[in-house]
């Protein structure tokens, strides 16, 4: 009996049924939604993604959207991929592929016309499935939708040489272990991992970073990370780890109903330590922003202080970081937003104060007192600078 992927908003779309009529406008079959967006789908989750494969060469699938004025835009043309803009959002038209040779990190590839060899090349059987976007026909043809039911995550043939082909896999392979396995895990994959892990040291460390934050984004990544630390795997690409500190913080998170958060989580994995903190935001190529943040976080001094006061003093986010870390609750911060500072410069010199160090440093007492007081009012404000005034 054929199975058929169940319909979804999203097979319902005109859009995504225009790109498909523009692609294969007589239903040769050139095309199939592929990857994520099916195996999302016979999850019942709404997909983040629709991408697709096609028997099509890349310039022919330019040139077939562009006829029907569909935005097509080069993402990837030399590996295959041209991007169509529909509605707004991108669909990834990738021509089937197989692999030439591959170093570890890069992969030559061939174009193909089989279905076969397109699936054979991808990492896990529950990324290898594929759906007619017409009649919605699932084709399988590693064991992925049983693998699926499972809740077993598997590499396609032979795990090692799918690891050597690409040792980012490793970490692919744990983030949708956290998302989709069960335990006990698949016992060739980890075998494999842990075996070959040692090989992920020549990858971009882009690359790491996103696998590693898109992993702790997770709802409950603690336990695979756990795991990752038993395997060998996590020394090889966070050496500084301590798991017990990211198990410590989502149980605190899972007891308040926080949500996943990713950088507070790297947080959590990393020592009480500003200057290492910012050391793995910088190998890790985190933004700015990001390891001024996670450096922040590391001071880990949230407890038993007034929360409101160390939002004010380092914004809400970053208190939010500390007070999680330190075990403490969050709940005064809920619904509250950080208040600007009602005294200005010009209201003490007004007073007869000359400009200069006294203003500031009157301004600095007053401000004190009054995120000591739990942010008053304007007049007591204006109480409070009377008070300093007449302390001189």
């Amino acid at each position: 009996m054929t199975e058929r992927l169940p319909a979804a908003e999203w097979t319902a779309r005109a859009d995504l049924a225009a790109l498909v009529q523009a692609l294969d406008p007589e239903a040769q079959g050139n095309c199939r939604w592929v990857g994520g967006v099916v195996r999302d789908t016979l999850l019942g989750l709404a997909p983040k993604d629709v991408d697709m494969a096609t028997t099509l060469l890349p310039e022919e699938t330019a040139a077939r959207l562009k006829a029907a004025g569909i935005k097509a835009v080069p993402t990837g043309i030399a590996h295959g991929t041209v991007t169509a803009v529909v509605s707004g959002s991108p669909v990834e038209i990738t021509t089937l592929r197989r692999d030439v040779s591959t170093d570890g990190r890069h992969a030559t590839v061939a174009f193909s016309s089989d279905w076969q060899d397109d699936a054979a090349r991808r990492d896990f059987t529950i990324n290898a499935l594929y759906a007619d976007p017409r009649t919605l026909e699932l084709f399988d043809y590693h064991g992925g939708r049983d693998d699926l039911a499972a809740r077993r995550v598997r590499f396609i043939g032979d795990a090692r040489e799918r690891i050597r082909e690409d040792y980012l896999r490793i970490l692919r392979y744990f983030r949708f272990q956290a998302r989709f396995g069960s335990i006990p895990a698949d016992a060739e994959a980890e075998s494999a991992v842990g075996e070959l892990a040692a090989g992920m040291k020549g990858l971009s460390r882009e690359r790491v970073g996103w696998e590693l934050m898109t992993l702790l984004a997770l709802p409950d990544p603690a336990p695979t990370v756990r795991r990752m630390a038993e395997l060998g795997v996590l020394a090889q690409v966070l050496p500084e780890a301590q798991v017990d500190g990211l198990e410590a913080l989502t149980a605190h998170e899972a007891a308040l109903g926080v949500g996943p958060d990713a950088l507070r989580r790297l947080a959590a994995l990393l020592p009480a330590d500003p200057p290492l903190a910012e050391q793995v935001a910088a190998r890790l190529r985190l933004s700015v922003a990001q390891r001024k943040r996670l450096a922040t976080a590391a001071s880990r001094d949230g407890a038993k202080v007034d929360a409101r006061a160390m939002a004010y003093r380092l914004g809400m986010t970053e208190a939010r970081d500390r007070l999680l870390l330190a075990g403490e609750a969050v709940a005064a911060l809920d619904g509250w937003d950080v208040p600007t500072f009602p005294l200005k410069g010009g209201a003490i010199v007004a007073r007869g104060v000359t400009a200069g160090p006294d203003v500031a440093r009157l301004l600095r007492a007053v401000e004190s007192r009054w995120v000591a007081e739990g942010f008053p009012d304007e007049a007591r404000v204006s109480a409070l600078l009377d008070e300093a005034l007449a302390k001189g």
